[in-house]
């Protein structure tokens, strides 16, 4: 049975049926999708940050300011990583390094910073001591110069040798009565002698530079140097040779209210030597 042309064009128009290519429609060539960029920007990023960490750790100085750096190398050395295992980057050996790194970084950190603090401490602990130190001997200095000055103290009779070797006596005043030629003693006044006996213990000469001692009463008035034509003055002067020794003898004029205590001061050498001092009854 012959079909009918109509029913022929229907058919060749209906939706499921193939359409017949179209000579004169344009034809475009297919091409390939372009392949994704591999994402390798947090792995370089780790790398770099890695070795600006490293380098700041092993500067001692510098090692508060490893850290951070180190610290985001390991990050961004992590997400590089996970990148990579997801096949969106391919820089892996990059990344790991990066976090490897990262971690020493961090470790020249923590040990620059307990270094830094040891060192902190034992410079402390240090300038404690030296402190400590210097104080211990200004004390001691103190109590030396302390027991220097309790031991110039004597009292008449009593021997103090001086640095130089010249061992001192001052033997307790005695009364002196002045004769008719007098110069420093007023009447109504109490003359005393003091007699002041110097050796020298040493193996070398030696000299005595200011053999004329002062003499005050315990209230710290001055008397005055009495000078007679008795000649029984004397001053020491000039040299002492060692195993010898030299005496001298000195009248002084104290006034009629003077206290019941008086004191001798002397040294051998006033510019070298402080003076010692010899106290007691009047």
């Amino acid at each position: 049975m012959a079909q009918n042309p109509v029913d022929q064009e229907s058919a060749a128009q209906a939706p499921w049926s193939p359409r017949p290519s179209d000579p004169a429609a344009p034809h475009w060539p297919s091409h390939p999708m372009p392949a994704p960029q591999p994402r390798n920007g947090m792995g370089v990023t780790a790398l770099v940050l890695g070795i600006v960490g490293v380098v700041l750790g092993l500067v001692v100085v510098l090692f508060w300011m490893s850290w951070l750096p180190a610290l985001l190398a390991v990050v961004f050395g992590l997400v590089g990583l996970s990148h990579a295992r997801k096949g969106l980057a391919t820089n892996k050996a990059m990344a790991l390094a990066g976090v490897i790194l990262g971690v020493t970084g961090l470790l020249f950190a923590v040990g620059g910073g307990v270094f830094t603090v040891l060192t902190v401490k034992q410079v402390t602990e240090d300038a404690r001591a030296e402190a400590d130190a210097v104080e211990a001997s200004a004390s001691a200095e103190a109590e030396r110069e302390k027991a220097e000055e309790k031991a110039r103290h004597l009292s008449f009779g009593e021997a103090y040798t001086f640095g130089n070797g010249l061992k001192v006596t001052v033997a307790k005043p005695q009364p002196f009565v002045p004769d008719d030629f007098v110069l420093g003693h007023a009447k109504g006044n109490k003359a005393v002698e003091v007699t002041v006996t110097v050796v020298n213990t040493g193996k070398e000469r030696l000299s005595v530079e200011t053999g004329l001692p002062n003499v005050n009463d315990a209230d710290g008035a001055s008397t005055e140097l009495v000078i007679d034509g008795s000649g029984r003055q004397k001053v020491i002067t000039g040299y002492v040779l060692p195993g010898k020794q030299a005496i001298g003898k000195y009248a002084f004029s104290l006034p009629p209210d003077a206290a019941d205590r008086i004191e001798v001061e002397f040294s051998p050498d006033a510019e070298r030597w402080a003076d010692a001092y010899w106290s007691g009854p009047n």
